[in-house]
């Protein structure tokens, strides 16, 4: 489990449009928004990186970098580039499943083809929202069993006014003993 206030996992992956991506060199100047997404077989995900990809100016704005990744290969990021038209949003791709784990992802095993009939990877990992700070360290996460209802793209964004603006440390670092 990820911690608030603690080093996140790494996160180095090639994108398919804006280059290498590592997130220990790469921080947005506050915050960096990575966002896995389950992959090109998924028709939730390209609706919500589609409106991520509305939003990356929002973020930009508030010295937010932006992310998707998957653990789709190179062909089928750059077509999830297509469907989602995505020019502002960094797609990156390869994320293996153990570094996925590592950042408290769920993983699925194939069904086959899905309803929009495109055949999902033999495993596969869930959605995940995170925010981490410039200094690597955890400050919002949101895991997934499902593809549904996910973390609000435009909440977010009010979200980190108020972070920004109040100076609002991360919640949900104590890992001490609780009262039974």
């Amino acid at each position: 489990m990820l911690i608030p206030r603690q080093q996140v996992p790494s996160l180095n992956v090639e994108t398919v449009a804006h280059g290498r991506f590592d997130l220990a060199s790469n921080a947005g100047e506050k915050f960096t928004l990575v966002v896995f997404y389950r992959g090109l077989h998924c028709p939730i995900c390209a609706k919500y990186l589609m409106e991520l990809e509305r939003l990356v100016p929002e973020f930009e704005a508030r010295g937010v970098k932006t992310i998707a990744v998957s653990t789709d290969v190179a062909e089928r990021a750059a077509e999830m580039v297509k469907k989602i038209k995505a020019d502002k949003l960094a797609i990156g791709y390869g994320v293996s499943l153990t570094n996925a784990r590592e950042w408290g992802l769920y993983t699925t095993e194939s069904r086959g083809k899905t309803s929009i009939g495109i055949e999902e990877p033999a495993i596969f990992a869930e959605p995940g929202v995170f925010i981490v700070r410039a200094d690597g360290t955890l400050y919002y996460g949101a895991v997934q069993t499902m593809p549904f209802a996910r973390p609000n793209f435009t909440d977010l964004v009010g979200a980190l006014d108020f972070a920004i603006n109040n100076n609002y440390p991360a919640r949900g670092e104590y890992t001490g003993p609780v009262p039974s």
